[in-house]
């Protein structure tokens, strides 16, 4: 158990060992779960929960039960949840604290989102100075209550049910263990139809299906007081939408989703520039929301026409006895009928204007869809001249939509960006972005003077020659002036485990190049580990594939072995049975092999191998661990090259997802001669390690190979990290998929870490059997051709 967590725990028997390795098996799931910041702050509500003086379980159920809740809805839930838990502990016992801790992460599972979880919370605290006698019978029943019931939902049952047991105690514990008739009429009452939980993950299929991308939703609790609940809306680039839905006029909740998603996703598809409130009034902003809902949903069922067919039934349903809405207000009805009109081009409305102005829009989206003014001016001119046919009313009526798959069109006016343009997810592919031109020598020479360098340039000259100004220079233009060349880039998927969906083009490879160093660094290697090129020596004889090799004794093969043909005839002769096996399998010893040795080149292999501090005397002779990481792979490519294998020395680091830095020592069709070793040579190491988009562009290298065994020999020194990603758990459950992808593709991958604390986490990446751990860093030089010989024996 770790210090700080000691530290911690002062309300424990020190001899209640049981309860210990409990807490201690819950701090390690919380570690793997929660930031250092989030770590800390379950820590000091541990503290808090030792200071209320309530007994060892409560500490214990605290303890074991907020990992999960922090694995649902997020870490920074955990200090609203100990904060109030401290308020109740004035209202009722500690038991009841306990039981309601113990199905918080049942209710984070169900409302799926943390401010509806802290909702829940204020629920709590108002039960409990309204009905203190009903928290523990609610709590038993909770699994039950919370499968049926939206926090709206919940919050109206149990506050009924506080209102008429107000002074009635066995009617408290009755109707909220719910064995009274009225707390089941109450709670069939406000039983809502289909509930977010229930169809988040067939939404989140549903728009990667459309749009091949992922699309962020979350629940919200907004019907504490209507049936109808809040409108969808977009903030911060996330589709907030109500957490149930009823039917609408025998429309399914499940196709209601359906719509209010892809109307809210077409949104942050299609627009793409903010649009103008200056001036305007709120009711004029309502009609030109009007036409730019009209916009985007044209443009998105231009490319997904099923989408058109989902929409419209919205506009032609026909409202029941029992409709939730009133009767339409006249300017309501007249835009709801341009709404329909502008979809369906057969329908014609009574009113003349409603069709002409349809029609005219129509046209214009036809003509040009993506007119950032377009809307705008059609809203405008709508709005002016439907004032002759009936009265505006107030911003109330207008605001109040009666079509409930319409989000409320905030972000078309808070617009900030588009994030699919601005983060580069579009549907243009990433080498447009810059364009490389082969151009003759008159055009650089003439050009060589203006401005070469630039940080994002949109056109790059290629020049098939090193172009030389003066001979006794020595050194070419291409030295002097231009700029380390760069790939185009790659983009690469990432598997985000929360929403168990790939984020389409999410992590960007850029190919460079490291600088050259003196090959004869290389070469020293194998002087500097002779007994150890000795022992590779005898592997080298071992693993070299053997030539055409021929064996005697088989029924069928290529060729006849006349001896044993010459003994069957004797035998036939003689009324003996002969042996029928009378044939020479040829067999051909050939290795072919592929392999990737993908080198991690983060900032920690800086770090110094030896038990010297900084400042101390022989400190700057201590290696590094890319000292040994480059003498490793120096003596495992000589290895391979003799062997005759065919192989190549990657290496990896990364700056964020935008930027993840991928260099090739030594490519395939290469040969391992002075300009490889020079390379290897002058590795360095620097930043951080987002290991699965490394992995996905060593795999597609081998996937240019024909040969039938490929491999990825990845050598690390820690677990995945990149400094654009707070939650530990997010990486590591990408680097995990990209080795399930890379074995459908048939490319095995190996891990030769270098952490002596990768038990936690190497095997979930790379599996049981497919790792191995240097405990002490200085023999990895004599591991990795070991750990390579018994892979590709």
């Amino acid at each position: 158990m770790s210090i700080e967590f000691t530290d911690y725990v002062q309300c424990l028997d020190e001899n209640d060992h049981e309860h210990r390795e409990a807490l201690e098996s819950a701090y390690h799931e919380a570690q793997r779960v929660m930031s250092p910041r989030g770590l800390q702050n379950y820590l000091e509500g541990m503290r808090a929960m030792c200071s209320m003086g309530r007994g060892q379980d409560l500490v214990l159920t605290y303890v074991q039960e907020m990992p999960g809740v922090a694995k649902e809805v997020g870490e920074d839930v955990l200090p609203d949840i100990v904060e109030s838990m401290m308020k109740l502990a004035s209202h009722t016992s500690g038991s009841v604290i306990t039981m309601i801790l113990s199905t918080m992460p049942l209710a984070a599972s169900r409302l799926g989102d943390a401010e509806v979880l802290r909702g829940y919370l204020r629920l709590l605290h108002q039960l409990a100075g309204k009905a203190p006698r009903g928290l523990r019978p609610m709590m038993e029943n909770m699994d039950e209550l919370l499968s049926k019931l939206t926090l709206g939902g919940l919050r109206r049952w149990a506050l009924w049910g506080a209102q008429a047991h107000a002074r009635d105690l066995d009617g408290q514990m009755a109707y909220f263990g719910l064995k009274t008739e009225s707390a089941k009429a109450v709670l069939q009452k406000e039983r809502r139809g289909t509930l977010f939980v229930d169809s988040q993950r067939k939404l989140n299929f549903y728009l990667r299906a459309l749009w091949g991308r992922a699309f962020f939703m979350r629940p919200t609790a907004g019907d504490y007081e209507t049936r109808q609940g809040l409108r969808p809306f977009i903030e911060d680039f996330q589709i907030h939408v109500p957490d149930a839905f009823d039917p609408f006029r025998g429309i399914d909740g499940i196709d209601l989703y359906r719509a209010a998603a892809a109307h809210a996703a077409a949104h942050m598809v299609y627009t793409l520039q903010p649009v103008s409130a200056e001036e305007l009034s709120q009711a004029q902003m309502r009609f030109i929301e009007l036409f730019e809902d009209a916009r985007v949903e044209y443009l998105a069922y231009r490319e997904f026409p099923g989408l058109r067919k989902l929409w419209l039934r919205f506009f032609t349903a026909e409202p029941g006895a029992d409709d939730d809405y009133a009767p339409p207000h006249e300017m309501m009805r007249l835009m709801l009928g341009v709404t329909r009109a502008i979809m369906d081009p057969d329908y014609r409305h009574t009113e003349p204007l409603i069709n002409s102005v349809a029609d005219a829009f129509r046209a214009r989206l036809e003509a040009d869809p993506n007119d950032p003014r377009l809307a705008w001016m059609a809203g405008i001119d709508f709005y002016n001249r439907v004032t002759a046919i009936a009265p505006i009313p107030g911003v109330r009526v207008l605001s109040d939509w009666p079509i409930p798959y319409r989000d409320d069109n905030r972000y078309f006016w808070n617009f900030s960006e588009n994030l699919f343009v601005s983060k580069g997810i579009d549907y243009l592919p990433a080498s447009q972005g810059t364009v490389r031109r082969n151009v003759s020598v008159m055009e650089m020479v003439n050009e060589i003077d203006s401005e070469l360098q630039d940080g994002s340039p949109q056109e790059v000259w290629v020049l098939n020659t090193e172009l030389f100004p003066y001979e006794d220079m020595g050194i070419s233009y291409n030295e002097m002036e231009g700029v380390e060349p760069v790939s185009d880039p790659y983009h690469y998927a990432e598997w985000d485990y929360q929403v168990q969906l790939a984020r389409p083009d999410w992590a960007t490879v850029m190919e460079r190049r490291q600088g050259r160093g003196d090959p004869e660094i290389m070469d020293a290697i194998l002087d500097k580990h002779k007994p150890i090129a000795s022992r590779i020596r005898h592997l080298i004889d071992a693993l070299q594939p053997q030539g055409i090799v021929r064996r005697r004794g088989y029924e069928e093969g290529e060729e006849l072995d006349l001896d044993a043909a010459v003994r069957a005839m004797i035998d036939i002769r003689r009324g003996v049975m002969p042996d029928p096996r009378i044939n020479i399998r040829i067999t051909r010893h050939v290795r072919d092999l592929s392999i990737v040795v993908l080198m991690d080149l983060s900032e920690s292999t800086n770090e110094k191998v030896g038990g010297l501090q900084e400042g101390e005397p022989g400190y700057d002779e201590q290696p590094s661990v890319l000292d040994l990481t480059r003498e490793a792979t120096g003596l495992l490519a000589w290895a391979i090259d003799s062997i005759g294998d065919n192989f190549a020395v990657h290496g990896f680091a990364s700056d964020g997802r935008h930027d993840v830095q991928y260099f090739r020592f030594k490519d395939f069709e290469q040969r391992y001669d002075d300009d490889a070793k020079s390379r290897m040579a002058a590795m360095t190491g620097g930043l951080s390690t987002r290991m699965g988009a490394a992995l996905r562009h060593a795999g597609w290298h081998l996937t240019q190979q024909s040969a039938q065994k490929r491999m990825v020999l990845l050598i690390t020194d820690g677990e995945p990290a990149d400094i654009d990603e707070r939650d530990p758990q997010y990486l590591r459950h990408d680097a995990k998929k990209a080795v399930e992808d890379l074995a459908m593709q048939g490319i095995y991958t190996y891990c030769l870490t270098l952490d002596p604390n990768a038990d936690r986490y190497v095997a979930r990446i790379f599996g049981e059997n497919n790792y191995a751990i240097v405990d002490h860093v200085e023999r990895l030089p004599e591991r990795l051709p070991n750990v390579f010989a018994a892979l590709t024996a």
